[in-house]
C-alpha cells in the first residue's frame, strides 16, 4: 500500500530531525519539562509564609563551617540526598549500583542551561545557603536539625545549577542576587520564603523587600 500524504508527511518530519541531529550535533531532551524541586507553596501562600517570617538583622558569620551541616548523607537506602535530587528532577537518569548517576539530562533553572550525560557538571544548591542559615538562626541547633536541613529532599531547599550559577550564587539572599533567568524568579522567591518558613529562620529588611517586589512584579 502506498504511503498516505500523512505518513508521508511524518517520515518527512522524522527525517529532518535525524539530519539535525547528524548534521548539528543537536537534540531537545527526551522530555522538555523543565522540572522544579517540590514544596513550592503557591503566591497566595508564599506571601502568607513571607508575612510570618522574623524580620531581623543577621547574625554573624563566627563559628560556621560547612561540616556543621553534614551534607549529602544517605536519604534513601544508599541514595544520598544529592543523588536522591538528581533522579529526583533529571530526565532518563540511569544509575548504577551504588546510585549514582552515570547518564541522563538535567535543567539548571537558575541560567535555564541543559546538562547532558555528565553528572559532575551539574550542582545540587541549596536555596537557602548553609551560612545563610547559619546567620539567621539555625547556629543554635543541633547538628541532627542541622543535618536535616542540609539533606532535606522533600522541600525546596535543594535546586540543580550549574556550578557557574551556583558559584555566582555563593551565599547571597534575594536582595544580593537572583537567578539570570528571570522566568525563574517568582519560583525561586517563593522557594526562598518556604524554606525559611519551614525552619523558622529570619529575614533582614532587605531581603524582605527584595522578596515582595519579586512577589508583587513577577507572580
Amino acid at each position: 500500500m502506498p504511503p498516505t500524504p500523512r505518513t508521508l508527511g511524518r517520515a518527512l518530519v522524522s527525517l529532518a530531525a535525524v539530519v539535525l541531529l547528524a548534521v548539528l550535533g543537536w537534540a531537545a531532551p527526551a522530555s522538555a519539562d523543565h522540572v522544579l524541586p517540590p514544596g513550592i507553596p503557591s503566591t497566595s501562600a508564599a506571601q502568607s509564609q513571607l508575612n510570618s517570617l522574623t524580620v531581623a538583622p543577621k547574625g554573624p558569620q563566627s563559628g560556621y563551617d560547612r561540616s556543621l551541616f553534614p551534607h549529602w548523607v544517605d536519604v534513601q537506602g544508599n541514595c544520598s540526598a544529592r543523588q536522591v535530587v538528581l533522579l529526583r528532577d533529571g530526565h532518563d537518569v540511569v544509575t548504577d549500583s551504588r546510585c549514582q548517576p552515570t547518564s541522563g539530562s538535567w535543567w539548571s533553572s537558575f541560567d535555564s542551561t541543559w546538562v547532558y550525560d555528565e553528572p559532575s557538571q551539574i550542582s545540587v544548591d541549596h536555596m537557602v545557603p548553609l551560612s545563610e542559615a547559619w546567620k539567621t538562626g539555625a547556629r543554635y541547633w543541633s547538628t541532627s536539625q542541622r543535618r536535616d536541613f542540609a539533606n532535606d529532599v522533600d522541600s525546596p531547599q535543594l535546586w540543580l545549577a550549574t556550578p557557574s550559577s551556583n558559584s555566582s550564587k555563593g551565599d547571597d539572599d534575594p536582595s544580593e542576587w537572583m537567578p539570570p533567568n528571570t522566568a525563574v524568579h517568582c519560583d525561586y522567591v517563593k522557594a526562598w520564603v518556604n524554606v525559611k518558613y519551614r525552619y523558622d529562620l529570619t529575614v533582614t529588611h532587605a531581603e524582605r523587600s527584595a522578596i515582595q517586589s519579586t512577589i508583587d512584579d513577577r507572580c
